[in-house]
């Protein structure tokens, strides 16, 4: 008969009712029902981009039909092992070697069930399996090692340059940013000084404008062409004076050194002007009633001076 080997309390079990007769019957197969660990030794397995690997595992399985792990298998143990061996390098066949170690928890679920499919006629299932260590050949790791410091590089690199091209947009963007600032304020300045030129020009228009006014006043009243033919003759003469000091030919009259017809020309030019003025003015307001002033003195020997 095929016996179980007892649960927990010791308590045994068998696979139906069996009698044993002395010296001629005996137990063939005792199987523990409990979980079972087994070392898978390690082997070489070559991956789908040809590199040879040294890989080892843990298995972890249990007995779950006595009778079919007794009768349906030599050696459940060593049968269960092999098997997973053969699935293990075919796994890992099918994958690159990069893939070997991203897809690892992936390769230990199909290799159970690849296991579980072949043992379920021997009364075995298997729980779990896990791959303890994967050797790799010096020269692979190198080259993998040297991989890795390549990929840091070019994440640096490529790290750097995104810098540099966000510095170079923060730079550029800022540069122009300045720009219209800068182009605002002096537009605004130019309106400011438009709008400060334009003040200034209505202050001294309307500045002349009443000093025109203040003049016409001035000579109007008594005695005021006679201080008009002085500055006249002051600034006749000054104007003379500048020209010598400024200039090294100076055009001057015949008669420069005779002073008094010098004063005596500007006050006839201005006498002329005045009474230009002063019949246009005439023809525009009418006579009135009242008696005319005679001229002044001063005015009549300034018109004789001119006469002569």
């Amino acid at each position: 008969g095929v016996w179980g080997e007892p649960r927990g309390n010791g308590a045994g079990g068998c696979r139906g009712l069996n009698f044993l007769i002395p010296l001629l019957d005996r137990v063939r197969y005792v199987q523990s029902l409990k979980e079972i660990v087994i070392n898978v030794p390690e082997q070489s397995a070559v991956t789908l981009d040809n590199v040879t690997l040294q890989i080892d595992g843990v298995l972890y399985l249990r007995v779950m039909d006595p009778y079919k792990a007794s009768y349906g298998v030599e050696d459940p143990e060593y049968a269960v092992t092999q098997l997973a061996q053969t699935t293990m390098r075919s796994e890992l066949g099918k994958l690159s070697l990069d893939r070997v170690f991203r897809e690892r928890e992936s390769l230990n679920a199909n290799i159970v069930d690849a296991i579980n499919q072949a043992s379920d006629c021997w009364g075995i299932r298997c729980l779990r399996y896990e791959i303890k260590d994967i050797h790799v050949p010096p020269r692979v790791k190198e080259s993998m090692q040297m991989q890795v410091e390549a990929e840091r590089r070019k994440r640096a690199t490529v790290l750097e340059s995104e810098g540099m091209r966000e510095s170079a947009i923060n730079v550029a963007e800022g540069q122009k940013q300045a720009q219209i600032l800068a182009s605002e304020a002096k537009k605004a300045e130019q309106i400011n000084k438009a709008a400060g030129e334009a003040n200034a020009m209505l202050v001294r228009a309307k500045a002349k404008a009443e000093a025109i006014q203040l003049l016409a006043a001035a000579l109007a009243q008594q005695h005021g062409s006679v201080a008009a033919s002085l500055s006249v003759a002051e600034q006749y003469v000054s104007a003379f004076s500048k020209l010598a000091k400024d200039s090294s030919t100076v055009l001057l009259p015949a008669n420069t050194g005779d002073i008094t017809h010098m004063v005596t020309q500007a006050l006839g030019i201005y006498t002329t002007l005045t009474k230009t003025q002063a019949a246009k003015t005439q023809d525009e307001i009418p006579p009135t009633h009242g008696d005319p002033q005679p001229p002044s003195t001063e005015v009549l020997k300034a018109e004789q001076a001119t006469s002569s």
